[in-house]
């Protein structure tokens, strides 16, 4: 053990700390100021709203230079790049000193701290700015670390996007103003909370990296006239502006009115929402979610139904937006059509439809507060892509609503194939619950999907944390089938859990393919090629993994994978991917796999080798690094999966 392990620390503002000037502090800010600015986010109450949480989070951190030189406690940093560095220590504990500052009670006699206060700088006018979404997981994280007080969250966030040790922890708290007492309880309240420290870096909650939507036009046009006239004008049009016609009560949990138009108005009017005779569906030629009836037993509530039109219009900051990637979440452009309204177990929901999009409007039985708007593109969607849309996710289980055409549903768990189904009840359309596997936290064992009848047959779909579930199939490009018979159902078993690697992606369909199986060099047994490829509704973001299964084992390994490739796809339905394998005796060999029309395979790099026909196996030696290619028996060349 190195003595600086055992060596007492000098406490924060002691002699021993180390001097910081501003050029220090401002390299350092500058160098590390994207992870500062989410340690500052993520440290920061959570009732100020995603929103100005961003502002705030950035106007923290470009406040923390010091006004001259300063002491900065000693307290390293747990990446190589920060180590040591005593600007950096110095910025980090301003911005969590002004962070637990911000979340501060205001007290009638006394000044609030600057930090309690919205920041005059940065401001973006006409705008608004939103970390983009996560999946369940980050948002599973979000809501626990929103339930922490301010230090706990801060020491959750210290210990996992910093990497420092209890000990680290405490000293930057105490810096802070935090008191002992207080940050004790601290760490114990951050105990409660998984440490799942990885999810801190995701897109969730990196104020860096940002989505915008734009404020109230129509209010902003009108605002810059009135700067330009009288004061009394000023006060007429501010008397107008302040009086969003019904009042908020109608509109629950909605923002201000923006707009007084004809077709605004009959966008948000209830009573011009379009509903579907429940029989229509039986004459139309097309089966997509234009011909699905109105149902539910609230589709006469125009209460609720004009809360949930204002509230996609234009929702509060109180309301928790979430869409699929690509899914535009503004108003809509019409009266958009109404395919459900009812309570589902403790909520009250509402689901439109306006051509393009789902929209699933959420809130308790009791009040509009928590109230939660969700959006899933859907454009294109027939037949089994528009055969089910989620109503609610309660206790790890999920309702679904089944489109009028659906005779049958039932519960699968694909990764075992000889397990049989699971009859569900049909309700108005509205299934029984069933176990999900987008709310799942740890180690993947099962994967349960919805399996659906209508009058031509059986189709399987998985929850991906959307509105509206992926379609699973299985086959080579081109020729794939729905993944209900026995083949297609071996296929998949052993990689099911991998749907997890895609979950709130905005997935449309995905597709296994097992293009190869190996003779294993040591002769026991054979290992299977597999890939799956993702399609998303908006056409961009395509995943494709490349799978290995050896013989006896439960589960595939995910060996290679690439984003927005042709690869494994109708448009290039070929594949070649490899892997590092050690036999029972302990060697280590390359094994590659390209489809049935590869003719040949050849390694180069750290592996030399080749072979006639669509496999190779070659002796290596462990953490070998090799470079794939392979002919095709048109001649074209293709290289490894990555």
């Amino acid at each position: 053990m190195q003595s600086q392990d055992v060596a007492p620390r000098p406490a924060p503002g002691s002699p021993a700390d180390r001097v910081v000037d501003v050029e220090q502090a401002e390299a350092a800010l500058v160098e590390h100021y994207p992870r500062l600015v989410r340690l500052a986010y993520l440290a920061l109450p959570p009732d100020l709203g995603r929103g100005r949480r961003v502002l705030t989070a950035h106007a923290l951190a470009q406040r923390a230079l010091p006004r001259g030189r300063a002491a900065a406690p000693v307290i390293p940093a747990q990446s190589t790049a920060r180590d040591g560095d005593p600007g950096y220590a110095y910025v980090r504990l301003q911005v969590v000193r002004t962070a637990l500052e911000a979340g501060l009670p205001l007290k009638r006699r006394a000044w609030p701290k600057r930090a309690q206060l919205p920041p005059l700088l940065p401001q973006v006018w006409g705008l608004r700015l939103f970390p983009r979404s996560g999946g369940a997981d980050e948002l599973a994280l979000d809501q626990r670390l929103c339930a922490l007080s301010g230090p706990a969250r801060a020491a959750y966030v210290l210990r996992g996007l910093e990497r420092l040790p209890d000990g680290d922890v405490r000293e930057v708290l105490t810096g802070a103003g935090v008191g002992a007492d207080e940050v004790a309880a601290a760490l114990r309240e951050a105990d409660t909370v998984p440490a799942r420290y990885a999810l801190l870096d995701s897109s969730e909650f990196d104020p860096c990296f940002l989505q915008v939507r734009p404020t109230d036009l129509m209010r902003r046009r009108r605002h810059t006239k009135a700067a330009l006239a009288a004061a009394a004008a000023l006060a007429v049009c501010g008397a107008l502006v302040a009086l969003p016609g019904d009042g908020w009560g109608p509109d629950g949990a909605a923002a201000p009115v923006y707009a007084r138009n004809p077709a605004a108005e009959a966008a948000l009017d209830p009573g011009r929402l379009v509903k579907v005779s429940p029989a229509a569906w039986k004459t139309s030629a097309r089966t997509d979610f234009s011909v699905w009836p109105a149902r539910g037993d609230l589709t006469g509530d125009s209460a609720l139904l004009r809360r949930a039109l204002a509230v996609w219009a234009r929702p509060g900051g109180t309301v928790r937006v979430s869409a699929t990637p690509g899914t535009p979440t503004g108003g809509p452009s019409g009266p958009p059509q109404l395919l459900f309204a009812g309570e589902v177990d403790t909520a009250r929901v509402v689901v439109l439809h306006d051509g393009l999009r789902i929209a699933r409007y959420a809130e308790p039985k009791k009040g509009t507060a928590g109230a939660a708007l969700d959006f899933a593109r859907v454009d294109g969607a027939t037949g089994a892509e528009a055969s089910a849309v989620v109503l609610d996710r309660t206790d790890g289980n999920v309702r679904y609503l089944t489109a009028p055409w659906v005779r049958k549903a039932a519960e699968r768990d694909l990764s075992k194939p000889g397990a049989g189904l699971m009859d569900l009840t049909l309700t108005g359309g509205i299934t029984s619950p069933l176990a999900s596997p987008a709310t799942h936290a740890g180690a993947c064992t099962t994967w349960n999907v919805l399996q659906l009848t209508d009058a031509s047959g059986s189709y399987l779909v998985s929850d991906l944390g959307e509105l509206v579930p992926a379609r699973l199939t299985a086959g080579r490009p081109g020729r794939t089938k729905d993944a209900t018979g026995a083949e297609a159902l071996r296929t998949w078993a052993p990689f099911a859990c991998s749907l997890g690697e895609v979950r709130g992606q905005g997935v449309r369909t995905v597709n296994a393919w097992g293009y190869a199986r190996q003779s294993l060099p040591d002769e026991s047994g054979s290992g299977t090629w597999v890939c799956t490829r993702t399609e998303t509704w908006r056409g961009d973001g395509t995943r494709v993994l490349a799978q290995f299964q050896t013989p006896g084992g439960l589960f595939g390994a995910v060996v290679a994978k690439a984003g927005d490739v042709p690869a494994c796809g109708p448009r290039d339905p070929h594949v070649l991917a490899g892997v590092l394998w050690k036999s029972k005796a302990g060697s280590w060999y390359l094994l590659a796999a390209g489809d049935r029309r590869t003719e040949s395979v050849r390694a180069t790099g750290g592996v030399s080798g080749s072979a006639e026909g669509n496999l190779l196996a070659v002796p290596t030696k462990q953490g070998a690094q090799a470079e794939l290619k392979g002919t095709l028996e048109n001649g074209r060349s293709i290289s490894g999966l990555r």
